[in-house]
């Protein structure tokens, strides 16, 4: 019996000193956990608040400058464009070669045409400001240039050539209206009775494809002829020979000697043979000599 009171003792004394304990934790601001009370339920991880709503329960959804800011994301710049290139014929190309020529990269007169020297310029100066090196001009490479230079001159644009030296004449060239073409100074002189009236270059064909000497006459002029065995442009085209002809060539204003005709004889400045195509007749003399 005296066991038993005991621990019936002991068991209030016990419960007493957790209650005082409690009273004193509750006071104090602390939650209380009770032996044998079932845990809180946690959360599921969708139910939890956005770090960066602000919002307080009730109060309704957060004012505007809480929202979070969103950067637009970056577009990618446009590729740039291209403006002049191979084959292109124009004022525009002739301003290219001009002002290329200003800063050491075109070493000759500008054409206007857009041939291979004018691709080996442009690569030079896109490799110097360390562009890629494609040889057509596109808008960066342009917008370079533009800053780099002025805008040219006219006589910048059309500078005098230096007039070929040409060759003594053929004696069939003194008398008449007569092209005189000379294969050793490789020019051609427009005579009228004796007197030279404008020289320029001339290319002539190939070993294989040989322009023919001798004396002939301009039987047909065609302004725009285009080739219909090569299919390639021949303007001022003024046929003398079967189907050799004296034009204009945009390969030989931009190859130089490093090229040649199909027997053709060959003109590379244009200025020069337009104002020839004018002035010739049919039936007027050409003579080709050595």
């Amino acid at each position: 019996m005296r066991r038993i009171r005991t621990r019936n003792g002991a068991r209030g004394a016990g419960a007493a000193a957790v209650g005082v304990l409690a009273l004193a934790l509750l006071s104090a601001g602390c939650k209380v956990e009770t032996v044998g009370a079932a845990e809180p339920t946690a959360l599921p991880a969708t139910a939890s608040p956005d770090p960066t709503d602000d919002a307080k329960p009730g109060s309704g959804p957060p004012s505007p400058s809480a929202t979070p800011s969103r950067t637009p994301s970056a577009r990618p710049s446009p590729r740039p464009s291209t403006l002049m290139s191979v084959g292109d014929r124009s004022e525009r190309v002739r301003e290219l070669q001009a002002r290329l020529r200003q800063i050491g990269h075109f070493d000759r007169g500008p054409t206007g045409y857009y041939g291979t020297a004018t691709v080996a310029s442009v690569q030079s100066f896109q490799g110097k400001r360390g562009l890629s090196r494609t040889g057509r001009t596109d808008t960066v490479t342009w917008e370079r240039l533009l800053a780099m230079t002025r805008k040219p001159t006219a006589r910048e644009l059309d500078p005098p050539a230096p007039g070929p030296t040409a060759a003594k004449p053929d004696a069939r060239c003194m008398q008449g209206r007569v092209l005189c073409i000379s294969k050793n100074s490789r020019t051609l002189s427009w005579m009228i009775d004796g007197h030279v009236v404008s020289s320029m270059d001339v290319r002539f064909g190939s070993q294989y494809t040989p322009t023919r000497e001798g004396t002939f006459s301009v039987y047909w002029k065609s302004r725009h002829h285009v080739s219909t065995l090569y299919d390639s442009p021949m303007p001022y085209a003024m046929f003398f020979s079967g189907g050799q002809a004296v034009h204009y060539s945009s390969d030989f204003a931009a190859r130089g000697y490093d090229g040649a005709s199909h027997g053709c004889v060959n003109v590379r400045d244009e200025r020069k043979i337009a104002s020839l195509f004018a002035q010739v007749e049919n039936g007027d003399k050409v003579v080709i000599h050595r």
